[in-house]
């Protein structure tokens, strides 16, 4: 079966020559795709790799030869329409736990970030002003974890090496969790600081919206390294805006990129990344070679 990864970048492609072994498939590398040319793209193409790139279904049902998706990460949802994609004879493959690392140091980047206006202060002394910000001490608060899957077991064990109390809320029972777990409620009315790490589908869409903001502590801290989707982004901003959330650490947004006037951009007490956290040589060599090997399954199986 014929492959092609239709939006590698200058970064990702020496990663993925170095982790191309003698024995793999062919993989044809596209270095520059636009949406809009995906049907000539991937003529003739039955495996399709997908980093970040949106594919419509409109669009995809123009590539008749194509089978399999194998996108880069466990967020297709948040890219494709995953159900209508299989009703067109295509299926979608992700890829878990690659970086669990990489995203729990992210977010402890974006907790210190947070609690200690570091990038208020950073613009601040670049536009040549003086500001020193008082910021929120971690030890003895409490972090809330809304998932308690890979990544939020990393970053349990992260916080507590800080001092931090951590208590979470998961879907499904996490068997010898080494946290307390509670009701969504209560680790919401508990938490100094609140980390989304749970998966995004029609169940955990808006997940948070203004009720669930509002019973956050007034000052509270809000960090999201998993889905733009899981927040009402209308209802966050009002938080921030009233002054109810004290900061919000993010990495993910509704809507991807993040257009430069968006309204988040402009408010003084958010830290935004740009969907960056697992973004490591690590993580993305165990990435790729995990792509790698599910088409070399799927085209052993054709």
């Amino acid at each position: 079966m014929k492959t092609i990864f239709i939006d590698c970048n200058p970064q990702m492609e020496p990663v993925f020559r170095r982790v191309r072994r003698a024995d793999d498939p062919a993989i044809q590398v596209n270095l520059a795709q636009a949406p809009g040319e995906l049907p000539p793209l991937v003529a003739g193409y039955q495996i399709l790799i997908d980093d970040h790139s949106h594919l419509p279904t409109d669009v995809m049902k123009q590539c008749p030869d194509l089978r399999h998706v194998v996108f880069l990460g466990v967020g297709a949802a948040s890219y494709m329409d995953v159900p209508a994609l299989k009703a067109l004879g295509i299926t979608v493959h992700t890829i878990k736990g690659y970086g669990d690392r990489a995203v729990a140091e992210h977010t402890i980047a974006l907790l210190f970030a947070a609690a200690r206006s570091v990038a208020a202060m950073d613009g601040a002394l670049r536009r040549g002003t003086w500001q020193p910000l008082g910021g929120m001490q971690l030890e003895g608060k409490v972090l809330g974890l809304i998932g308690l899957g890979g990544i939020g077991l990393e970053v349990a064990r992260m916080a507590r090496g800080l001092g931090m109390e951590v208590v979470a809320w998961n879907r499904s029972p996490v068997p010898d969790a080494p946290v307390p777990m509670l009701s969504r409620d209560d680790v919401l009315a508990k938490a100094d600081v609140l980390s989304l790490h749970i998966a995004l589908n029609d169940e955990t869409r808006g997940l948070l919206g203004a009720a669930e903001l509002a019973r956050l502590k007034p000052g509270a801290i809000l960090i999201n390294t998993a889905r733009g989707a899981l927040v009402d982004e209308a209802a966050l901003i009002a938080a921030l805006e009233s002054g109810h959330l004290r900061h919000a650490g993010l990495d993910v947004f509704a809507s991807e990129p993040l257009a430069a006037d968006h309204p988040l951009t402009r408010l003084p007490n958010v830290t935004l990344t740009a969907h960056a956290a697992f973004r490591t040589p690590e993580a993305s060599e165990t990435l790729l070679r995990r792509a790698i090997d599910i088409v070399k399954r799927v085209s052993a199986d054709a």
